[in-house]
């Protein structure tokens, strides 16, 4: 069973025609809620994806836990990991979602920012060598980089998701098994260093001995390894909104290593995955299932 330790929370998410500058106020459409966090988010596709996964995080004591955890209740997401955080309100995302499919997202973690070392102790204990653990940075991050020293010290497998990105990142990206991030977030990784993409990903390979890959958004995912590089497409998709994309594709990775697949075929059927999940609006509503994703495969 995969572990998943991080965020939760509600998503408040706004559609208008183009995102607003600084100052700027702009007349929207539509307005939705629903459950988010990437924590959530990633234990959603790895639910969907048919793997059995556990999600340690925390809501606060308010009425947005409740909502927050719907979605992840009714598709038996193991939640006896996630503590209620007394007197602390629960994360809430706003979100502006433009006619593009682009968004822009600010975050207040609540209950998130309560999760400590000693909460990541006892989210990883027990588990097993082999064990995957899926982490993100929408926690305390003193958390998440104890689940990493732990996790290691396990021999477990560690994802680290490297958004949202923190000044203390590239100090605790290498303690992770399997590192993902996206363009920008890689380039801060690398003093702003974009090109040559492929050598500067197998530099880092090399130099830390780990997997990293790179989420390229309509242009797939690209990885290193200490052994070569890979390449995977995304499928070619209208987004309606990128929210949780990065998520459902961290998801269904996780799922795919569970699963036995090798990283190639891991990859691929998160790109594809996360394509999909940019024809819907949401981040947890919007995961695909794994007939989704297997019949987008075939057609492919």
């Amino acid at each position: 069973m995969i572990t998943v330790f991080g965020s939760c929370g509600l998503d408040l998410i706004a559609n208008v025609p183009r995102l607003p500058a600084p100052g700027e106020t702009v007349l929207g459409g539509v307005f939705g809620m629903s459950p988010g966090g990437k924590g959530a988010n990633q234990a959603m596709a790895v639910k969907r994806s048919g793997r059995q996964v556990r999600f340690a995080g925390a809501v606060g004591n308010d009425d947005f836990a409740k909502r927050a955890l719907e979605l992840l209740k009714a598709e038996g997401v193991d939640l006896g990991a996630t503590k209620v955080a007394e007197g602390e309100a629960t994360q809430i995302a706003s979100i502006f979602v433009d006619a593009k499919g682009e968004n822009v997202i600010a975050v207040l973690p609540g209950a998130n920012a309560t999760l400590t070392p000693a909460d990541a102790d006892k989210a990883l204990e027990g588990l097993p060598a082999g064990t995957i653990v899926m982490m993100q940075q929408e926690i305390n991050q003193a958390a998440t980089e104890r689940a990493l020293d732990v996790a290691k010290a396990k021999g477990l497998v560690s994802i680290l998701n490297t958004a949202p990105f923190l000044p203390d990142t590239p100090g605790m990206a290498h303690k992770a098994s399997i590192l993902v991030a996206n363009e920008t977030e890689f380039a801060l990784l690398c003093d702003g260093k974009t090109e040559p993409l492929d050598q500067l990903m197998e530099n880092w390979a090399r130099t830390h001995g780990q997997t990293v890959i790179v989420t390229l958004g309509a242009a797939g995912a690209r990885a290193a390894t200490p052994e070569g590089l890979i390449n995977v497409a995304a499928l070619k998709v209208t987004p309606v909104d990128t929210v949780g994309a990065g998520d459902t594709f961290c998801g269904y990775l996780a799922a795919g290593l569970d699963a036995g697949l090798d990283l190639e075929a891991a990859m691929t059927r998160a790109a594809t995955a996360a394509s999909l999940a940019c024809l819907k609006p949401g981040a947890q509503p919007a995961v695909p299932t794994i007939a989704e994703v297997e019949a987008a495969l075939a057609t492919a």
